[in-house]
């Protein structure tokens, strides 16, 4: 869930305590599994979008390759996004295909829209790290204009720079795939099609052909990421600095620490958030989110402009919750919701806030945003990968 409010103002959510493992500054930034991240304006001044540099190359062809920037990092999601409008026409990418050589697109679902697009092959090179022939989607190809129905459904298209925020999208979640064996097992409408010369249809797609994520098929560092990024003032930055990690317990860099296990469930990446004595069963960490999203009805929204989505409690309202895994482990976050008009009139230049907060629709979700990241180590550890603390899928902070 997005609410990208695009200003020159910002406003976000805080929570507290405790990084798990990791290693120094120093060591981070020489590390070959470790890539810069920041929190800034994008190419569309939005707020609390954390943003990374992906280089791509046309599989086998290390000659030709593409470097794109302020693409969002999205531990929400699975798989590797560009825009095609952001694309050089010499990077040749192979287009996959089924059984039959019928092309293979698919249709990303996001709470605020979705992208449409052909999935390509490329070799995926993020700091020293290296995925080959990794099945990525092209957002907005022009040779695909035809969005069926059941895809374009869901909301507005994220098929421009301006919609998206940003030129691509890198879904670094629990998950190797972005649909998993229910789309290999079924048609699933609104997620994978084939697109023979008479129009796209819904298709199952094999485990192969689908989006992967791509920490997952590095041949190091492959079990999970860490998102390392320090804390945020009450007033919010103008923007922060931190850094992705490749690899759990792999290096001396990634080491989990005291950090608290949370296991997810296997099928949906879930966990339980209680607060104020009500239980939230689809809760979820997400870096894509630019705020924590959360049904409330004893805190204000904001009345619109700028704000608009977002929370606007007459003060700044401080909370505590509780985090339980679908093993039973507990974790305790405490956390604050600010006025978001607030915090975009008395801050009009900055970009990252870390107790912007706002509503959700769905009742049994909380999504534990941007904001949770921020002063704490998060490790996301992808499914059936070993790790110190066991396989994952799970999240530890």
């Amino acid at each position: 869930m997005r609410n990208f409010a695009s200003l020159a103002s910002l406003a976000i959510l805080l929570l507290t305590t405790g990084c798990g493992g990791g290693g120094g500054n120093a060591m981070l930034a020489t590390a070959p599994n470790v890539q810069a991240i920041t929190v800034d304006p994008g190419p569309t001044n939005n707020i609390n979008l954390l943003f990374t540099t992906v280089t791509i190359c046309a599989p086998g062809n290390p000659s030709n390759c593409q470097t794109i920037d302020h693409v969002l990092v999205d531990t929400g999601s699975t798989g590797l996004r560009i825009l095609s409008s952001v694309l050089s026409p010499s990077l040749s990418l192979r287009q996959q295909t089924d059984a039959n050589g019928s092309p293979v697109a698919e249709c990303g679902q996001f709470a605020d829209g979705y992208t449409w697009g052909p999935v390509k092959l490329a070799d995926v090179n993020i700091s020293g790290e290296q995925a080959g022939s990794v099945p990525i989607q092209v957002i907005a190809d022009p040779a695909f204009s035809v969005v069926p129905a059941s895809c374009s459904a869901i909301g507005p298209a994220e098929d421009s720079v301006q919609t998206l925020g940003a030129n691509g999208l890198l879904g670094l979640g629990v998950f190797q795939q972005d649909c998993g064996i229910t789309c290999a097992q079924n048609v699933v409408p609104g997620t994978y099609y084939i697109c023979p010369s008479t129009g796209c249809q819904s298709a199952q797609a094999d485990l192969t052909q689908q989006l992967q994520n791509p920490a997952g098929m590095f041949s190091v560092d492959n079990n999970g990421i860490v998102i390392a990024l320090p804390p945020v003032p009450a007033t919010g930055a103008a923007g922060v600095s931190g850094y992705l990690i490749f690899g759990i317990g792999t290096q001396g860099n990634n080491g989990l620490g005291s950090a608290q296990v949370i296991t997810v469930d296997a099928n949906t990446g879930t966990f339980t958030t209680i607060l104020n004595q009500l239980t939230f069963s689809n809760s979820f960490i997400d870096t894509g989110s630019n705020a924590l999203f959360f049904a409330d009805a004893n805190i204000a929204t904001c009345s619109g402009g700028a704000a608009s989505g977002f929370d606007c409690p007459a003060s700044t309202q401080s909370l505590a919750a509780t985090i339980q895994g679908t093993g039973g482990a507990t974790s305790d976050v405490v956390f604050q919701v600010a006025n978001a008009d607030s915090l975009f009139a008395s801050s009009p230049n900055f970009f990252a806030f870390s107790n912007l907060a706002g509503p959700n629709s769905d009742a049994t979700r909380f999504d534990w945003g941007l904001p949770f990241f921020f002063g704490r180590n998060v490790f996301s550890a992808i499914e059936g990968q070993n790790t110190p603390a066991g396989p994952g899928p799970f999240v530890a902070y």
